[in-house]
């Protein structure tokens, strides 16, 4: 898509969106369940939508995951097989993804839209108390992480909050640590998953650019409140947002009238 077709309005609304979106998945995940239904609504094509999000994502998990680091919640060493893993995983998805058909994914946005936003608001609370592993490091590492990150590279919304509560539930981490380390899983997918969008130039830069601008502000604000207050309260939020687009998007293909 060209620039000259994207109205300064949807611009200014997108630039918005990636704010909100980078400040809720820095601390709760699902930042994707704003921003990607956001960019096909704009007009933009699935897979185009797809890639640009990944673009504009990269930026909000990056500064997140910088803030981790720098703060020292979370070591390098201790995630780098993690990183590795997840990384792997994501470049898979988006290699499958390139050729299915556009079609199906206007099919599948609702549908995970709608599984998401069901999942969260039924999901059992995590607590902060780190608890006995159900799973081993390796079984984890190798089968868990790779398929989460498969699912970032072939959609994407809401991987932060599936890193963290699997960590939660399967590796008994408390929720604030299974979410800064998520943060950094969350950085390599959509690093892994942009390098293989942007080979098959599926990126509308001007609006991606744009939105990369937007998601470090919302992450660098989120980071900041993330040992701050306690990220089960945007649950709901990405609900309500998750279920928004939803409605959203059902309009604009037209499948609801009113």
């Amino acid at each position: 898509m060209e620039f000259f077709s994207i109205s300064l309005e949807i611009l200014i609304l997108l630039f918005s969106v990636a704010i909100i979106a980078g400040f809720v998945d820095t601390l709760a995940g699902g930042g994707g369940l704003i921003s990607l239904p956001a960019l096909i609504l704009s007009g933009i094509p699935p897979l185009a939508a797809l890639g640009t999000n990944k673009l504009q994502g990269s930026m909000g998990t990056a500064t997140a995951t910088l803030m981790m680091f720098k703060k020292e919640k979370v070591s390098f060493e201790d995630v780098k097989f993690l990183m590795l893993f997840a990384f792997i995983g994501s470049a898979s998805g988006s290699v499958a993804v390139q050729f299915m058909d556009t079609d199906l994914l206007n099919f599948i946005v609702p549908s995970i839209l709608f599984i998401i936003a069901i999942y969260f608001l039924v999901a059992p609370h995590a607590d902060e108390n780190d608890k006995k592993p159900k799973i081993s490091s390796r079984n984890y590492n190798m089968m868990v992480v790779p398929s989460i990150g498969w699912y970032d590279g072939m959609f994407g919304p809401g991987t932060g909050s599936f890193f963290a509560l699997a960590g939660v539930a399967l590796r008994g981490h408390g929720l604030i640590n299974s979410t800064a380390i998520a943060k950094t899983l969350n950085f390599s997918t959509n690093f892994a998953s942009l390098l293989i969008f942007l080979v098959a130039g599926q990126v509308v830069w001007v609006v991606g650019l744009l939105m990369m601008a937007g998601q470090a502000i919302g992450a660098w604000i989120g980071s900041h409140f993330l040992f701050k207050i306690n990220p089960r309260i945007l649950r709901y939020i990405v609900v309500f947002m998750c279920l928004g687009m939803l409605f959203k998007y059902n309009l604009e293909m037209g499948w609801v009238n009113f």
